[in-house]
């Protein structure tokens, strides 16, 4: 393993395997639930009305499943974003894992944190707003998630021992008093979730950025257990695994549980925004109480989403340019994250989009065949299948996305829409699909001579 995080030294022996696991699980979970986790989950509940299963189904496939896979590839692999994406080629390692790393860190998902937290939890509860209360309240958290992070041995201490187990009760009492006090009355799904309520869905997790942070978050723990003894090999591969898992489900339970709770909320699909409804259940089932529980779970939620952040993508920026420290880098982060998030969350969202529409194609493509790679390694090895397909999905994902801005549509539109689903931002699949069949039947036909040519560097 190539970052920097995964190099403290292992210990010789675990004190207590099963809970450290379930401590690294209880970390995962609370760095992938940041805002958006929060905040998207009650929206897919009240939008899609009749359609809730087809609909949260959707969104578990974006928001757990797709995360889930990306740390479990990563644990198969045992290597960093930037090692496992070198399978594209070199540069489209270093590329990819850079624009991940800073759609994640300090572009979109880092200073979203503390927008959010200022506009749906301190704003409502104390009225504070405006430009010199949005700069003085980022300072202040983006300066404790530093405090947080500085050592990034400990990061897994700091969230699962004390943060999550504090945000994962607040959550589950806030669903279960909104459940037990308020019958859920699902109305008429609006329009998208009337006609494809599970794409609809799926795109909403998206928008929760989880399964390219998996990716970055899963050497993040495999350095954390490697640091509590857990050593290498198979046990390590495996113990990654079930964390993946274990906060796979935690996370399914929160989403469902969110989106449930959201249906019982009266005139739900009046609300424009998932924090405006979860706010207002709070305070319908406590009062002010209520609502200073939900501004502690949103900054809570934040809070521990931007300590993994800052700690993962600092960890991988040293180890890109080790001449700055792992320091360095937190603290570059952390001023380019109060810098933007001082904008508000508008300026956060415009940046957002292309990144998020551009990243996904790829990122999927490298997780599905990393994680069908071991299955057929005994047939064939996986090189230009890597290649022609995740230049194919790049390819095509740029195409879109310039589309999207309006730029050449008219060109561009007609060639994109001859594949399946390109009006629902899917037509990638059937491209990069053919190309993988391609690439199979090549690495199939030069599978003898790559070996021929590996045997002669070796004697060499």
């Amino acid at each position: 393993m190539s970052d920097t995080v995964a190099s403290a030294p292992a210990k010789s022996k675990v004190s207590s395997p099963l809970l450290t696991i379930v401590i690294a699980s209880l970390t995962l979970f609370s760095m992938f639930f940041g805002a958006g986790n929060l905040i998207f989950p009650p929206m897919v509940g009240v939008s899609s009305g009749t359609n809730f299963w087809p609909a949260i189904i959707g969104f578990l496939i974006a928001g757990v499943l797709l995360p889930v896979a990306a740390i479990v590839a990563v644990a198969i692999s045992g290597y960093s974003v930037r090692d496992l994406a070198a399978r594209g080629g070199v540069f489209f390692g270093v590329i990819f894992s850079v624009m991940a790393y800073l759609s994640i860190g300090a572009f979109y998902a880092l200073p979203r944190t503390g927008a959010v937290a200022m506009e749906t939890a301190v704003t409502p509860l104390v009225g504070w707003e405006g430009t010199a209360a949005n700069g003085i309240f980022n300072l202040i958290f983006f300066g404790i998630a530093l405090a947080l992070s500085w050592k990034k041995s400990s990061v897994i201490d700091v969230l699962g021992r004390f943060l999550t187990p504090a945000l994962v009760i607040l959550l589950i009492a806030l669903i279960c008093l909104a459940i037990f006090n308020y019958e859920r009355l699902p109305g008429a799904p609006t329009e998208d979730y009337s006609s494809t309520p599970m794409v609809t869905g799926l795109f909403e997790g998206y928008n929760t950025m989880d399964a390219i942070a998996g990716l970055a978050f899963g050497i993040v723990i495999i350095g954390s257990l490697r640091a509590k003894g857990f050593g290498s090999g198979g046990t390590l591969v495996r113990s990654t695994v079930l964390t993946g898992i274990i906060a796979g489900v935690l996370l399914a339970g929160i989403y469902l549980g969110l989106g449930y709770m959201a249906q019982t909320v009266p005139n739900g699909q009046s609300y424009e925004s998932g924090a405006a409804l979860l706010a207002d259940s709070a305070n319908l089932t406590m009062g002010t109480p209520g609502q200073t529980i939900f501004s502690l779970i949103v900054i809570l939620a934040c809070l521990t989403t931007a300590v993994g952040l800052i700690s993962a993508t600092s960890a991988f920026f040293n180890t890109l340019v080790p001449r700055l420290s792992y320091h360095v880098w937190a603290i570059i982060f952390t001023v380019l994250s109060i810098a933007i998030a001082f904008r508000g969350l508008d300026a956060v969202m415009a940046v957002a989009v292309p990144f998020i529409v551009f990243l996904y194609p790829p990122a999927i493509t490298l997780i599905v065949l990393t994680l069908v790679q071991p299955l057929v390694r005994k047939v064939v090895g996986f090189y230009w299948t890597y290649r022609l397909a995740l230049w194919t999905s790049v390819i095509w994902s740029a195409l879109t996305t310039i589309a999207a801005q309006g730029w050449g549509t008219n060109i561009l539109e007609p060639v994109l829409n001859l594949s399946p689903g390109q009006d629902l931002d899917l037509g990638w699949i059937t491209p990069t699909f053919i190309v993988i069949i391609i690439g199979v039947v090549i690495d199939i036909a030069t599978k003898n001579a790559r070996r021929e040519a590996a045997q002669e560097i070796m004697n060499k």
